[in-house]
C-alpha cells in the first residue's frame, strides 16, 4: 500500500516548477527599456512580489518628468506575459490602472481611465 508520498513530491515538484516559470517571465522585463520615440528609459525592477519601473533617461530634462521619479507600480503577473498594476502620468500628475505586455524585446505598456475603456499605450525596445 503506498502512502501517496510520491504524488506528493511530483506535486510539490510541478508547484515550484509553475512558480519558476513566473519569476522567469517576470526576470525577461526586469532591466532597462527604451520609449520607441527614444524620449525616455525606464528601469524594471522587482519591488516586493510585483515589478516597479523607475524614469532612469529623458531626452527633455525640462519637462514634468523627473529622472528617478517611479512611473510603474505593482504590476503583477495577470495572464502569460501580461501584468497589471498601476502606471503614473508625470504629465498630469495622475495614476492611472496599468498594463504590460512582454512580446520578445518589446513591451507594451498602457495606462486606463473608466475601467480600460481608454487607453494609451506606449511601446517600449530592450535597451540592456
Amino acid at each position: 500500500m503506498k502512502d501517496g508520498t510520491g504524488s506528493k513530491r511530483a506535486a510539490l515538484a510541478a508547484l515550484g516548477l509553475l512558480a519558476g516559470v513566473a519569476t522567469a517571465n517576470a526576470q525577461e522585463v526586469v532591466g532597462l527599456w527604451e520609449r520607441d520615440t527614444g524620449a525616455s528609459r525606464v528601469r524594471f525592477s522587482k519591488c516586493g512580489e510585483a515589478l516597479c519601473g523607475s524614469l532612469s533617461w529623458l531626452k527633455d530634462q525640462n519637462g514634468p518628468a523627473k529622472v528617478g521619479q517611479r512611473i510603474f507600480y505593482d504590476m503583477k503577473p495577470n495572464g502569460e506575459n501580461k501584468w497589471s498594476g498601476s502606471a503614473f502620468n508625470p504629465e498630469d500628475g495622475k495614476t492611472y490602472s496599468g498594463t504590460m505586455t512582454l512580446s520578445g524585446n518589446s513591451l507594451t505598456t498602457a495606462g486606463c481611465v473608466m475601467g480600460g475603456l481608454i487607453c494609451r499605450s506606449v511601446k517600449w525596445n530592450r535597451a540592456n
